[in-house]
């Protein structure tokens, strides 16, 4: 199987659109059998859109706006006659005028449900966050694929990174089927952080799995919430369960033979079950 993950930054990069339209481009081309969106935003102001019934709805309480980032990429991919059934989850209020939230997309129905794992619950507080949680099935099999969009590293065991970790093995740690997390961490895997290091002891990064890699780092500069940073950084991963062998990690959307589409470059992985 060949899934994708990518933080799009929607609507806050120059020419979305036409960025918009890579990103549908990319999908069409190798149509992947799982992808996961972060940053996928929506203006508060927009109306409410019509959509059909490849949209799940379980894990939102807001309706489809009509410039809903997801959305329009979904009636792209539609009208290159490949369909997906896809959820968003609302998360937050972004830049004080996007509902901004998760996006998962899969060939299969899903079965969508989402965590709140951060102390701050209120919508309009950018430290609010959830996970977004889809059971699917790939090759006849089914897996919980959870898209993830973290908080930074805090040594305040009561916020950041560390609680959030915390509530999010409170729910998969009993989990029977195969797990693959994918997304925004936002806690980079060099300088031996210690939000990846938490992630390592209960599940494998497909990167250092991989029987072929191409491309490492997923944000080279100074970003939005890195705004100190000057070092390429892995920020944006994708770890399993031990029931996935690797076969290839590949970081797209960096310049090289796809174009930037996002602050943050997207990841390609491909997997088959053990």
């Amino acid at each position: 199987m060949k899934i994708l993950t990518l933080n799009t930054h929607s609507w806050m990069e120059a020419e979305p659109w036409k960025k918009l339209d890579q990103l549908a481009e990319q999908i069409t081309k190798h149509q992947y059998e799982v992808f996961a969106l972060q940053e996928v935003n929506q203006s508060m102001t927009e109306k409410a859109k019509i959509v059909d019934s490849y949209y799940h709805p379980e894990a939102s309480n807001l309706p489809i706006l009509a410039d809903n980032f997801a959305a329009l990429l979904a009636d792209k991919l539609q009208k290159e006659g490949i369909k997906y059934y896809w959820c968003w989850l609302p998360v937050h209020i972004g830049y004080g005028r996007y509902h901004e939230g998760l996006a998962l997309f899969s060939k299969e129905p899903i079965t969508a449900e989402y965590l709140a794992v951060s102390q701050a619950t209120d919508f309009a507080d950018f430290r609010t966050r959830k996970l977004l949680l889809g059971k699917t099935k790939v090759e006849e099999k089914e897996i919980l694929f959870v898209n993830v969009h973290y908080s930074w590293w805090s040594d305040n065991s009561e916020e950041g990174f560390i609680w959030e970790w915390q509530q999010t093995m409170g729910r998969l740690s009993d989990e029977r089927l195969p797990i693959i997390l994918l997304g925004d961490f936002n806690n980079p895997a060099e300088r031996e952080g210690e939000g990846y290091q938490l992630v390592s002891q209960n599940f494998r990064d497909s990167f250092l799995e991989a029987e072929k890699t191409s491309g490492e780092h997923t944000v080279m500069k100074a970003i939005d919430g890195w705004s100190e940073n000057a070092e390429a950084l892995r920020i944006d991963l994708v770890f399993t369960s031990d029931e996935f062998q690797i076969k290839s990690y590949e970081v797209l959307f960096d310049g090289r033979t796809t174009p930037v589409v996002s602050d943050h470059f997207g990841l390609e992985v491909q997997l088959d079950f053990q």
